[in-house]
């Protein structure tokens, strides 16, 4: 006599691996972003504007800003790109100019800078960054 047993589709097993996996990643591109900075009051003009300047205004400025994202100017960063919103006020971790500046977006092709640039334009530090999400926190003032 041939025992058989039945065994269960790999379907949806496969499904819901796909869908752990894919939490885990939003989760693990959380988790790498430094804390904001403890730092209060923050505002654009005197604490972020600086920073821009330095490593981002160079494309994201001027009459064809990359992305149509202009980072000189506060109204600029909070109208957001082409794509559209940049800075979720309030919230540092779901908005993209924190993500893409922290290379933790799951578009490798928003991080800024983008990889190949990094010799000519200095990713943010890890204070930066900080220092941009409490601002973000803070109302992006």
């Amino acid at each position: 006599m041939i025992k058989m047993t039945m065994k269960p589709p790999l379907t949806p097993l496969l499904a819901g691996v796909f869908a752990l996996a894919l939490t885990a990643s939003a989760q693990n591109a959380a988790g790498t972003l430094p804390p904001a900075a403890t730092q209060t009051g923050v505002t654009y003009s005197t604490d972020i504007k600086p920073i821009l300047d330095k490593s981002c205004a160079k494309c994201h400025s001027g009459d064809k800003p990359k992305a149509r994202l202009h980072l000189d100017t506060l109204a600029g960063i909070l109208k957001g790109s082409r794509n559209g919103k940049v800075v979720i006020v309030g919230d540092s971790a779901k908005s993209l100019l924190v993500q893409a500046a922290g290379h933790v977006a799951e578009d490798h092709d928003i991080w800024m800078p983008p990889d190949k640039d990094t010799d000519k334009f200095p990713p943010l530090t890890a204070a930066q960054i900080s220092l941009l999400r409490a601002w973000i926190d803070q109302g992006a003032k």
